[in-house]
């Protein structure tokens, strides 16, 4: 099924800078559904997903958070946090005119839909969170980050060598995650560091406390396998979040090479979340 797909803009202001934020609709109606990736990833990353949500009927709405995509990317660390992410979240669908949404992410957006649900939980109808980045996850974190960090900071020649060497790869013919993969590598200096050294000494997730309260239907995919992002931590918020289904998924790549199962969790997920017919449940592989 084919659904309609158009590409938007708007502009947030905090501290009296004004920055571009990016974002792509697919589908129509009031079941909305927000869609956001990884760190240092694009938006375009959700695109199957949103393209099969909103097939099912559903509203969906990937965002490049600041930093990221064809967002603006300010060279400022200051200007990047898991409260700020959410807070453009929020900006979004007021944007929008979306009294409320279907929150959702992997990775570093997991962690923001938490955010979102943790300060304007008014706004949010339900949550897909797909490898959170917990208290698990902290070791492993800081050694796939700091040595981005560090050459981002100290040489950054290799960065902007890199960014020339990938960025003009044809993504066309290609299949789609090495596309995602080569957007990824699309990095400047200034912005990357900017990003890892605002989530480093940042607030990276609401503390264990502020999960428990978070009282919204959430969908919580835990991976085996993965050290960055430890099934353990997955696992953990769902016994935290009170109305949460945690589904374990059969390998790091399941939703990106076989993605029918949980493609369906998450379709059933969301339409009950707009249906208002959905409780927490516990749920296995």
């Amino acid at each position: 099924m084919l659904v309609a797909e158009q590409v938007g803009q708007f502009f947030v202001e905090v501290d009296g800078h004004r920055d571009r934020l990016e974002y792509t609709e697919h589908g129509s109606g009031d079941s909305w559904v927000v869609l956001l990736h990884g760190q240092l990833m694009p938006r375009r990353m959700q695109e199957p997903l949103a393209r099969t949500l909103a097939a099912a009927g559903l509203h969906v709405v990937t965002l490049d958070l600041l930093g990221h995509g064809r967002s603006d990317r300010p060279d400022d660390p200051l200007a990047y946090s898991v409260t700020a992410f959410a807070e453009q979240v929020v900006a979004l669908l007021d944007h929008l005119g979306a009294a409320q949404a279907v929150i959702g992410g992997t990775s570093l957006g997991a962690n923001v839909s938490l955010e979102v649900a943790a300060i304007a939980p008014e706004r949010v109808r339900g949550l897909i969170v797909e490898m959170p980045v917990l208290d698990n996850a902290l070791e492993a974190g800081i050694l796939a980050f700091a040595p981005l960090l560090f050459a981002a900071r100290f040489v950054p020649l290799s960065v902007t060598a890199v960014r020339l060497a990938t960025r003009w790869v044809p993504r066309r013919p290609l299949p789609f995650w090495a596309g995602i993969a080569l957007d990824t590598l699309d990095q400047r200096p200034g912005p990357m560091a900017a990003v890892v050294h605002g989530l480093f000494f940042g607030r990276i997730a609401p503390p264990s406390r502020e999960r428990r309260r978070i009282d919204v239907p959430a969908l919580v995919v835990g991976h085996p396998a993965d050290p960055i992002h430890p099934a353990a931590d997955a696992a953990m918020l769902a016994e935290e979040l009170p109305q949460a289904t945690f589904v374990e998924a059969r390998s790091i790549l399941e939703w990106r090479r076989s993605p029918e199962r949980l493609d369906g969790l998450a379709i059933a997920f969301a339409t009950a979340c707009w249906r208002g017919t959905r409780r927490g449940r516990r749920a296995g592989a």
